[in-house]
């Protein structure tokens, strides 16, 4: 079995991110890029079925700038075999994503798609089921458990009731959550055989998508800032602070 892991450069989560003066985005200058957290658990998951005997290739694709390619090589250094970056300068949405993605599986042909189930920047949360819409593919996101049974998976996903467990034939599509593992760092033999695992590179063209966005980003604002409390000395004071100022009661 081929698993196909899609991965994204993102602004890394311990950096505070910074508007642009104009407020036309993010500024990104001299900022620290990472993987996106959710792709890291995809990849450490991709890898650990390989290893437990239910994969023989795990393949990484990034979408993206040529900068791309060290995120791509951070998935090798962990253990993957080989990456393919679809690059483009324009910022995709989880439409252009999902597209170009879909076009990945049909020159691929995993038998099965892990990937994230939102990335850090945008939390749009929707890149997953847009593919497997696409694909026609069955589908299981926010995955905190995934098993391989024959020509099917068992993969346990987290709902506001509690646990849900579903049983997909293959292929399909999982998106995954926070508990589903914990990443491994990688070694430094593994990130010196990394710089020898190949990367294709392709266009959009190359996979005939048209990649340009359907929204326009109106303006980018700071969150307000949080104002400081106050140490309150009885529970009349708060209840008067309740009523005057927050408006609660």
């Amino acid at each position: 079995m081929k698993i196909l892991v899609p991965v994204k450069r993102v602004i890394d989560y311990n950096v505070k991110v910074r508007v642009r003066p104009d407020e036309t985005g993010v500024d990104l200058a001299n900022v620290k890029m990472a993987m996106n957290p959710f792709d890291e658990i995809a990849v450490e998951e991709a890898l650990r079925l390989k290893e437990a005997g239910h994969a023989e290739e795990v393949v990484l694709v990034s979408i993206g700038t040529g900068d791309a390619s060290e995120t791509i090589r951070t998935g090798l250094a962990m253990g993957a075999d080989r990456g393919i970056l679809v690059k483009t300068e324009i910022t995709c949405e989880p439409l252009g994503v999902a597209k170009a993605l879909n076009a990945v599986v049909a020159r691929e042909t995993p038998e099965l798609v892990i990937l994230g189930k939102q990335a850090i920047d945008d939390d749009c949360n929707q890149t997953g089921q847009i593919l497997a819409a696409l694909l026609d593919w069955p589908q299981a996101t926010f995955a905190s458990d995934v098993a391989i049974d024959g020509d099917a998976v068992t993969v346990v996903r987290e709902v506001d009731g509690g646990l849900e467990t579903l049983r997909l034939t293959l292929p399909a599509v999982i998106t995954t959550d926070l508990r589903l593992n914990e990443p491994r760092y990688a070694s430094l033999p593994n990130i010196l055989r990394a710089k020898k695992k190949p990367i294709e590179e392709l266009t959009a063209d190359d996979l005939g998508v048209d990649l340009a966005p359907r929204l326009t980003v109106v303006r980018v604002e700071a969150p307000p800032a949080r104002r400081g409390g106050v140490v309150l000395g009885s529970p009349a004071e708060l209840m008067e602070k309740l009523k005057t100022e927050a408006g609660v009661l």
